[in-house]
């Protein structure tokens, strides 16, 4: 039997005040309407629930079984209204690898402060999605590296830029350098992301400073732990943000500044059909690394 839970709301108004007037002003309705009511919920249940009387409102034990039941059913059905509404108030951001770095955090933190009651929640993509999620519409908007395929299709704003540098294993003859021009490296075989990516992975790849030289593909990887499991296994080398250094640690890979390459850029990217929630994430972004590189 589904019962309508208004119904039930005045059932209870009804006992706790023990008068039909007091229950229809607390409720905001008219007396006649609430006794049609009362009366609409006892022909659900086929049962009386108050003996009527000229000093109020009595409950039978009909009633008395009933008003038991009621209030903590009515507060679990508002706490269930209350967390679906939360959980609707939740703006997905895609990421690639370290998102904005240090950044990320204040940014989330900012944007929960300018939108009370709401939560982000950061979705991580391979690196064969270099859009992190844009592409295929499975998020609103993305911290990701510019440039990256399709960009012209979206909203982009640069937040920053930082430094490429290389990660090689530490059993590479150039480990122990100090620093390590690219032009030592255009014959070293590269850790790639997988094919087809145009602008993302030429970029990775610095296509544009090889001067036409060959790259050579020592392995093929997704996910940051396959990427350095790789390059510490020697299967290659690869450029990386210089913020790498600090997230992906580990032991057997070193990261080492490199000349003759240009930096990584970080943006934000937003679907061009975006909520006012996408634009105060991106208003958050804009206004914590407006000072400069996070470095």
């Amino acid at each position: 039997m589904d019962v309508d839970t208004r119904l039930l709301r005045y059932f209870a108004a009804i006992a706790q005040e023990g008068n039909l007037t007091r229950a229809a002003q607390r409720l905001f309705v008219s007396q006649p309407a609430l006794t049609k009511q009362l009366k609409h919920l006892e022909s659900q249940l086929g049962v009386r629930l108050f003996t009527r009387s000229s000093t109020g409102m009595t409950l039978t034990d009909a009633g008395r079984a009933l008003d038991a039941r009621v209030p903590p059913l009515l507060a679990a059905w508002d706490e269930a209204v209350a967390e679906t509404r939360t959980a609707a108030l939740v703006l997905r951001v895609g990421f690639l690898s370290s998102a904005a770095n240090e950044a990320t955090q204040d940014i989330v933190a900012a944007f929960r402060e300018r939108r009370r009651g709401w939560r982000v929640a950061m979705r991580q993509s391979p690196w064969s999605d270099p859009t992190a999620g844009l592409a295929a519409a499975e998020v609103p908007v993305a911290l990701l590296r510019l440039p990256f395929p399709g960009q012209e299709s979206f909203g982009v704003r640069s937040l920053f830029r930082e430094p490429r540098c290389v990660a090689l294993s530490s059993a590479h003859p150039l480990a122990g350098r100090a620093e390590i021009a690219f032009a030592e490296l255009v014959d070293e075989p590269v850790v790639a992301a997988p094919g087809g990516h145009g602008v993302w992975r030429d970029h990775w790849l610095a296509m544009s400073e090889r001067d036409g030289r060959e790259v050579r593909v020592g392995a093929v990887t997704e996910q940051p732990d396959e990427f350095l499991n790789a390059i510490a296994h020697g299967y290659g080398i690869a450029l990386v943000p210089a913020s790498t250094a600090r997230f992906y640690a580990r032991p057997g890979v070193v990261y080492r500044p490199v000349t003759g390459v240009g930096p990584s850029e970080v943006g934000v990217a937003w679907q061009p059909d975006a909520d006012e929630a996408v634009a105060d994430f991106v208003r958050c972004c804009l206004a914590l690394t407006r000072s400069g590189p996070q470095e």
